[in-house]
């Protein structure tokens, strides 16, 4: 790393030095094989702060060079501890390049979203410079089908002709609207977080390279003032979707010409409750819009995670998108040409959700048997709960477990004592039944999110599952009572071996 810095004494431009910076910290932000926002914290850790200690101790004009460009792009620990590193070399009378002292001194200029026509994705453009000289743009694309996260970025010094682009596209369908900086930043940190939340960002493979530099350019927006982030700025000021009216929504669908041909009404309307909700709480609350992508992610990727669909539903569910699409396309505007794309998307994806989308009763699980442990539908939970209660049937102590719902909290106990019970009586009210207790109403609830990854982990590892709870129960007691403590333990697991 420190020998790539020496083309760092060769640069006259800030903007090529921070661009350099920033591709050098991305080389580790994208390896493969992070666990999430807590192994990417560690990396940083060891990797950017060793590197900072590093440089320090060598004190060379590379090492400077190298220091202040950190200093301006790194996390707050790392920047805070190379502009230490930085000043206490300037001190002892190592040089550093010129363009050092411009790198802290940018400034934010206007800003633009670039929205597509379906709304799929904003391109925020926010124009910066140093003090008035070496203009240039940074553009970052927010995907709105990939939970807001920033998918991309790059940067230009040809500013205006960027501009002039964005302008001339606008008849095309996508609208290119200005807006003030710190909405500007609010859009961006929220985008950015979300990548940083998420386990394995879908984002380009140069978003690495650029995402120190974003980083930094959001931290020079000016603050934001008041307002949600996340949903495009192009769109109306929107009301909470509350149950009543979802329902509300769902029921002027039906009632629709766009629906009339649905036969089957029950099914149809707890389809258009399912879209309804896609739309509300992971489209940020925009249950009309309509586009290919939104459509493609919302059959193939999140109905097979996370709904549980009868077979009557599964039937209707392409029916009932089409409608919605048809309906929901008119009412927001849509042009024709624009749902005729959408609807024939969904014609391709068809075919893959029949034969893609996880049927419990393939599973060999019994309908009775999954309603139980889904009562709130959500499919994605099944593996975990079926891992938490293994025990569903048969009888304990005179007790019929069939008639125990694991979902409530009091029938947890008797289950869990039941599953012990090969090994050595347990009563429900042992302090070890209640440390299974604990656990399980863990699984049952996904929380953290690091606790069922764990226990897959340690299950591929070959560890039987009732070591495997052991392990994660004492995990836990360890770590303390602070949430993100356990959720750093958890990630941590298995331990790693030494050397």
């Amino acid at each position: 790393m420190l020998k790539a810095a020496r083309e760092l004494l060769a640069v006259r431009s800030p903007l090529d030095a921070e661009l350099m910076v920033s591709e050098l910290l991305g080389t580790w932000w994208g390896q493969p094989g992070r666990r999430g926002p807590r192994r990417r914290a560690d990396i940083e850790e060891l990797v950017g702060e060793g590197l900072v200690s590093y440089a320090d101790s060598q004190g060379s004009p590379a090492a400077l060079a190298l220091l202040s460009g950190i200093a301006c792009l790194g996390t707050a620990r790392q920047a805070a501890q190379a502009e230490q590193a930085a000043l206490a070399l300037m001190d002892r009378g190592v040089a550093r390049p010129a363009w050092a002292e411009h790198v802290g001194a940018v400034e934010a200029a206007e800003c633009y979203v670039n929205s597509d026509p379906y709304g799929d994705r904003d391109e925020v453009v926010c124009v910066f410079s140093y003090a008035g000289q070496e203009e240039h743009a940074l553009v970052v694309v927010v995907d709105y089908n990939a939970g807001g996260l920033a998918r991309d970025g790059w940067v230009t010094s040809q500013v205006t002709k960027l501009l002039d682009y964005c302008h001339g596209s606008a008849g095309s369908g996508s609208q290119f609207t200005q807006v003030d900086p710190p909405q500007a930043r609010r859009m961006l940190a929220a985008a950015l977080a979300a990548t940083e939340q998420a386990t394995d960002p879908p984002v380009s493979s140069s978003f690495p390279s650029y995402h120190a530099f974003i980083r930094a350019r959001v931290r020079t927006l000016p603050p934001a003032g008041h307002g949600p982030a996340g949903p495009p700025v192009t769109s109306s000021k929107r009301l909470p979707w509350r149950k009543d009216r979802r329902a509300m929504l769902v029921a002027e669908f039906l009632a629709s010409d766009d629906a009339e041909d649905l036969s089957d009404r029950e099914s149809a309307s707890r389809c258009a409750d399912h879209i309804v909700d896609y739309g509300c709480d992971r489209d940020f609350g925009r249950p009309l819009r309509v586009s290919p992508a939104k459509a493609e992610t919302f059959l193939l990727d999140w109905l097979p995670r996370k709904v549980m669909l009868t077979r009557a539903e599964q039937d209707a569910m392409p029916h009932v998108l089409l409608a919605w699409t048809r309906w929901a396309g008119k009412r927001s505007g849509l042009p024709e040409g624009s749902i005729v794309t959408t609807l024939d998307a969904i014609f391709d994806a068809i075919p893959a959700f029949a034969s893609g989308y996880r049927d419990p009763a393939s599973f060999g699980l019994e309908p009775e048997m999954v309603g139980r442990l889904l009562p709130d539908g959500d499919l994605e939970a099944l593996a975990r709960r079926v891992f938490a209660f293994p025990l569903l049937r048969g009888s304990y102590k005179g007790t019929d477990l069939a008639t125990l719902h694991p979902s409530r909290p009091g029938d947890r106990a008797m289950l869990l004592a039941a599953d012990h019970d090969d090994i050595r009586t347990q009563r429900p009210e042992s302090e070890h039944v209640q440390e299974h207790v604990a656990l399980a109403d863990r699984l049952w609830r996904g929380d953290p999110p690091e606790l069922w990854e764990a226990a897959q982990r340690l299950l591929d590892l070959g560890e039987d599952r009732h070591d495997v709870l052991h392990t994660l129960i004492e995990t836990i007691r360890a770590a303390g009572p602070r949430e993100p403590d356990i959720a750093a333990a958890l990630a941590d697991l298995p331990p790693e071996e030494p050397g």
